[in-house]
């Protein structure tokens, strides 16, 4: 946090009227609490505090720490959300040097608890996480190629993602000015709409594209002239009729045989519903529109294969119904040359294919912090039921993540790797301990001492060129 200026920032912004404890101490409980061991504020208020360092750290004692002064801050640390965006991406690359040329946008969401009927943005929508059953809302972040969040924005649980793309570039572009940048985004954030508000601005990009896109390009496909990234994937530039874009063929061999397993999974379940059904009609006298359902049953519940089957319903002579079906071999061979493949789009023409193709499987970095706020800090499930609860919530966990890749880049400068949820873990375990001593006049003696770490944690912590704190000096606490 110091490193990173939070507790002078929020000590500037925060701090005003005469409290019993300044609400930038309070916030930092918040933060430190999420990113230590992921607890709501009446966790941390009811024990969690007491079992931390952070009295001694921050000099707040454990009895002036209470819900209501927790759920109070987070209501006074969500106007600044923005200031806060702003000094946390010029601090980082301050820090460790990133010029932030490269944004990744993605979106995932959040589920809620509860009916949630007191905030505006809790919305049944597709959810990321299997719970369509609940409320959710939708969480758009942008990140560098490190995985350094820049900027996030909370929409509507229904929001559809290729709607927020506009919005999300121009809230980048107030902050931050447009700068010689290039977005990175997948397929579903691709429109036609979208790829010419980026042209119209003079934005680059390097977007995902749908797989039916890559129809056009079959002829590409079956030619050589493919570069090798790696052993097992190959990529190919294609410029466009216009010449104002190229698109990146790639093709996996790991990816193939992950696309053929699927395609025979679903085109062999069609086939034996399709024989079941078949069989039904022969054994006794259906109606047509009972055998039309259970074929359009059977298709919608095997998308992936339906497209290799010509199925036809009909009357008989007899008025029962007649079920006849064939495979569509011509389709069967464009999904057989398709596997394995996809497309990218880029008005970036000055770049390799390799560079183009590195730099958008950069968005795994997004991802990945997704994973990481959602598993690690427990941004999932939300329990807050008020819109600017939920939001402030949000913002904890995204400042925890920031203190998390903190710790990642810090372990990658020391040759440790990206190793940020291993030092966490080690650290846990130093304990912190009062010493009472009882004296014959009835007195006592404590004594606050820390732990010795084992060897491999103590070199983890010189690596990290972090000291822990003496006997003496926590006594002075």
């Amino acid at each position: 946090m110091k490193e990173l200026g939070l507790d002078t920032f929020l000590a500037s912004h925060m701090d005003e009227g005469n409290v019993a404890v300044p609400w930038s101490l309070s916030a930092q409980i918040l933060i430190a609490g999420r990113l230590m061991d992921a607890k709501s504020e009446l966790s941390i208020a009811e024990g969690g505090y007491e079992k931390t360092a952070l009295s001694d750290l921050l000099g707040v004692p454990a009895s002036r720490v209470n819900d209501d002064r927790l759920y109070r801050a987070l209501d006074r640390l969500l106007p600044k959300k923005s200031l806060l965006e702003i000094h946390l991406k010029e601090r980082l690359g301050k820090l460790f040097g990133l010029s932030f040329d490269l944004l990744l946008y993605d979106i995932t969401s959040t589920f809620f608890e509860g009916k949630s009927e007191g905030n505006p943005q809790a919305k049944r929508g597709y959810s990321r996480d299997n719970r369509g059953d609940c409320k959710q809302v939708t969480i758009a972040l942008v990140v560098s190629k490190e995985g350094l969040p820049i900027a996030y924005e909370v929409f509507d649980g229904n929001r559809a993602d290729v709607t927020t793309v506009e919005d999300i570039v121009e809230l980048v572009e107030s902050r931050y000015g447009k700068a010689d940048r290039v977005w990175a985004m997948d397929r579903g954030m691709v429109s036609n709409d979208n790829v010419e508000f980026l042209k119209a601005g003079g934005r680059k990009y390097i977007l995902g594209t749908p797989k039916a896109s890559l129809k056009a390009y079959e002829k590409q496909l079956t030619s050589g002239d493919w570069s090798e990234i790696y052993e097992g994937l190959e990529v190919k530039k294609c410029p466009s009729e216009n010449g104002d874009e190229t698109f990146i063929l790639c093709r996996s061999a790991d990816r193939r045989l992950k696309d053929k397993a699927i395609l025979d999974r679903f085109e062999k379940r069609i086939r034996e519903g399709l024989e079941e059904i078949a069989a039904s009609c022969q054994k006794k006298k259906q109606k047509v529109a009972t055998i039309a359902h259970r074929v359009g049953r059977l298709m919608g519940q095997n998308t992936r294969g339906e497209h290799l089957f010509a199925v036809e319903v009909k009357s008989g002579t007899d008025g029962a119904a007649e079920l006849t079906w064939s495979k569509r071999e011509e389709v069967r061979t464009w999904a057989e040359l398709s596997q394995g493949c996809y497309m990218l789009r880029t008005n970036v023409n000055d770049w390799s294919g390799e560079d183009l193709w590195k730099a958008y499987m950069q968005l795994s970095q997004a991802e990945a912090a997704f994973r990481i706020c959602k598993n690690d800090l427990s941004l999932r499930p939300v329990w807050h039921q008020k819109e600017e609860r939920v939001q402030a919530h949000i913002l904890v966990c995204f400042l925890a993540y920031v203190l998390w890749k903190t710790l990642d880049l810090k372990c990658r400068q020391a040759g440790l790797g990206n190793s940020a949820r291993t030092v966490l873990e080690e650290i846990s375990t130093i304990q912190m301990v009062d010493v009472v001593l009882p004296t014959k006049s009835g007195q006592e003696i404590r004594k606050r001492c820390v732990s010795l770490p084992e060897p491999p944690l103590a070199q983890l912590l010189h690596k990290l060129k972090l000291t822990l704190p003496t006997n003496a000096e926590l006594h002075k606490m």
